[in-house]
């Protein structure tokens, strides 16, 4: 038989088991009556323990600008703290009688607060014997922090007043929104990057943390540093904060024209030779009607192009071979049906553009030319265009070093088992080539336009140069070549000198100059509104102007994109604008005459010279680098005038002293009213003047002898 009497230990093994599960729920019960109804006393016992070891932030790096102006940069703020039973008994006495000098100066350097308000306040703190009481609920910078420091009790310090501290890294930006969403933001509360550059390189901008450790030694706590903190290096971008300042400017004129009241803008100028980002605008229209940087439209806005998307059509028909610049192709009154649907040019209503040629279908910006161009040979065989844009590097993905960026989506056609299109209609490729059915952000765009610009080579958009700390360069970001050539050299050249004919006589004339060639493209699509399609009541357009300047030694491409609610909408007369004003400031900043320049036949550099006091013509003549023939010395500062006459020469001014005598009235013809009411009045005559510029008459002739009081009048001319 069996030793083991389960009769008698079940029973024991069962009241053990219920022992230690009730043990288990007190314990349990016990830690949430600790988590809940003790929480505010373990708080303020954790509050009054010494940690050994205390993490010391770093300063986070600066944000420049392409030529060292600060965009971003870290300042310390502060949130004020009291401890009222720091110091004991002693302190709180001290602290009952100054309280009304206490209070009356927290509303001197906090105004908005009254003096009744902020008493009731401490003594609510008082009364609950807090450790970590917060004076003022925000943040407060250096200055004020000082200045409630030297508050009675407050400058006694942290050990015997209560008063101290908790510094955080304040982000500030000295020139405002400007580049907002491109240089980015910081969470104030958390302390952590939002957006932008800021979070692209939170990295390299945080630094690494220090450490300090607390040690008690003679009844006093002392901090001995351990690991220092190692500060956060500097970022070098390619922003340049005048061309911003300019394209932030001259987007929001004209999001608020009447004409236009425009939803949203953008404007990227992008550096042709390096792909440097120089400008990156961003406006959204808030509820207020003001126009801020509240999302990155450039880099993720995901919209049907339009036709600036036309130009990639046609250079990958060029490139192919399927036509060339003498194609002609028939574009009817203006309506040319699609395999059902309705292909409308812009001038339909007026008759449509009829038989033109490859050029001027681009020019013109005929949907109909371009569709019919793409798809009479590429319908059979659609995926061999939508390659063709991947081959030009439309399709590339940049890989933008900025959060919510994304790559453009151009679909690829597919084929099931028996040879169907998947996802293709037979309207597919006639709506793609002229910029539908894909999407492409602005900064893919605009970075296919600078490779045509840079004669074939496709540049990755850079937006920080180099890494710097205490002014060395850590790493430098040379610029990064996408696609070497983006098509034929042929081809790249047909296509420049069309996209400067749609400026000089095409529908992109407003975004011309003047003073230098532009050449770029127009675009003006509608907007699907999601579920609701393009047509949900209200029909909402994105207008755009793609292009670079100057034509002929391009510097800088630059892209405009509005979107906008109703009409009147047009790529050209709107977006144009926008991008005529910024290549005209741009191109107005690196404009340097020379005085040679001013020069023609008909220029004249040898001043005419009045007669009178030679020495003071001399002052200004030698001042002005004029040469002249004075054989005298003498300072015109220091007066003695000589008198004479000036004559202009070819090369120089001729200078002949004249004999003046006291009693004779002197010959003042040719002189100017100064210099002759001077010689007249100074022998005794008095003057009465008519006219300007020099004395053409006087009524006293010269050589007579002089009458006191006698009035000479001096007719000028």
């Amino acid at each position: 038989m069996s030793k083991f009497d389960s009769e008698k230990v079940m029973p024991r093994y069962f009241a053990i088991a219920v022992v230690l599960t009730l043990l288990g729920v007190a314990i349990i019960g016990k830690a949430f009556y600790i988590m809940t109804a003790k929480k505010d006393y373990w708080t303020e016992v954790a509050d009054r323990l010494v940690r050994d070891s205390v993490t010391v932030k770093p300063n986070r790096g600066n944000i420049l600008s392409c030529d060292g102006q600060l965009m971003a940069s870290s300042i310390p703020e502060y949130r004020l703290y009291f401890d009222f039973l720091a110091g004991g008994e002693k302190k709180d006495s001290i602290l009952l009688l100054k309280m009304d000098s206490i209070c009356i100066g927290l509303n001197k350097i906090f105004p908005t607060k009254s003096v009744e308000e902020f008493r009731r306040h401490m003594e609510e703190g008082r009364e609950k014997k807090a450790r970590n009481w917060a004076i003022w609920p925000k943040r407060v910078d250096y200055s004020t922090y000082t200045e409630v420091k030297k508050l009675p009790v407050f400058n006694m310090g942290r050990f015997k007043g209560g008063f101290k501290c908790e510094e955080f890294n304040s982000r500030r930006r000295p020139f405002g929104s400007l580049a907002k969403r491109t240089v980015g933001d910081m969470f104030g509360a958390k302390d952590t990057a939002r957006c932008g550059l800021e979070l692209s390189y939170d990295s390299i901008l945080r630094g690494t943390n220090g450490l300090t450790q607390r040690r008690k030694v003679l009844k006093k706590y002392l901090s001995i540093p351990v690991l220092p903190p190692i500060d956060g290096c500097d970022i070098v971008t390619t922003i340049d904060v005048g061309i911003q300042d300019l394209a932030e400017r001259a987007l929001i004129e004209e999001l608020k024209d009447p004409q236009v009241h425009g939803d949203a803008g953008v404007v990227i100028v992008m550096d042709v030779p390096t792909g440097d980002i120089k400008a990156m605008v961003n406006m959204t229209k808030c509820a207020d009607g003001e126009y801020r940087e509240i999302k990155n439209y450039a880099v993720s806005n995901l919209l049907e192009p339009g036709s600036v998307f036309k130009t990639a059509s046609i250079m990958v028909a060029l490139d192919d071979g399927v036509v060339d610049t003498t194609y002609k192709v028939d574009t009817g009154c203006g309506i040319w049906k699609m395999y059902g649907r309705d292909m409308k040019d812009h001038n339909w209503r007026r008759g449509g553009y009829q038989v033109i040629s490859l050029p001027r279908a681009l020019e013109v910006s005929s949907n109909i030319g371009v569709s019919r161009i793409i798809d009479d040979h590429y319908h059979a065989h659609p995926e061999k265009f939508v390659e063709g844009i991947r081959r030009i590097g439309l399709a590339s993905d940049l890989n933008i070093p900025i959060a919510g960026s994304t790559p453009p989506r151009i679909r690829m056609p597919k084929k099931n088992d028996r040879g169907q299109y998947l996802n293709w209609s037979k309207t597919a490729l006639a709506w793609m080539s002229i910029g539908y059915e894909t999407q492409i952000p602005p900064i893919s765009t605009v970075t296919f336009y600078n490779a045509i610009a840079n004669n074939g080579k496709m540049m990755r958009p850079r937006f920080v140069k180099e890494v710097v700390k205490n002014g060395e360069v850590i790493k430098e970001f040379k610029p990064e070549v996408v696609k070497s050539q983006i098509c034929k050299e042929k081809t790249l050249k047909e296509m420049q000198t069309i996209l400067e004919h749609v400026v000089s006589q095409g529908l992109g004339k407003k975004a011309g100059s003047k003073s230098f060639k532009v050449a770029g493209k127009t675009g003006t699509a509608q907007v699907s509104q999601g579920a609701g399609g393009y047509k949900t009541g209200v029909t909402h357009y994105l207008l755009s102007f793609a292009g670079y300047f100057p034509a002929d030694n391009p510097l800088y491409s630059c892209i405009v994109c509005i979107q906008k609610s109703g009409l009147p909408a047009s790529g050209g007369g709107m977006s144009g604008v926008v991008f005529h004003q910024v290549a005209e400031g741009v191109m107005a900043r690196h404009l340097k005459l020379s005085v040679e320049d001013a020069r023609d036949t008909s220029s004249v550099m040898i001043p005419e010279v009045k007669n009178g006091n030679l020495v003071a013509a001399t002052y200004v003549l030698d001042h002005l680098g004029i040469k002249n023939n004075s054989q005298w010395s003498g300072s015109y500062a220091n007066g003695n005038p000589i008198w004479g006459q000036a004559a202009r020469q070819p090369k120089q001014v001729a200078m002949n002293k004249m004999k003046t005598y006291s009693n004779v009235v002197p010959d003042v013809s040719g002189m100017g009213a100064r210099d002759a009411v001077f010689m007249l009045e100074s022998r005794g005559l008095k003057t009465r003047i008519e006219g300007c510029g020099k004395v053409k008459e006087q009524s006293v002739m010269p050589g007579t002898i002089v009458k006191k009081g006698q009035v000479c009048k001096l007719v000028m001319n």
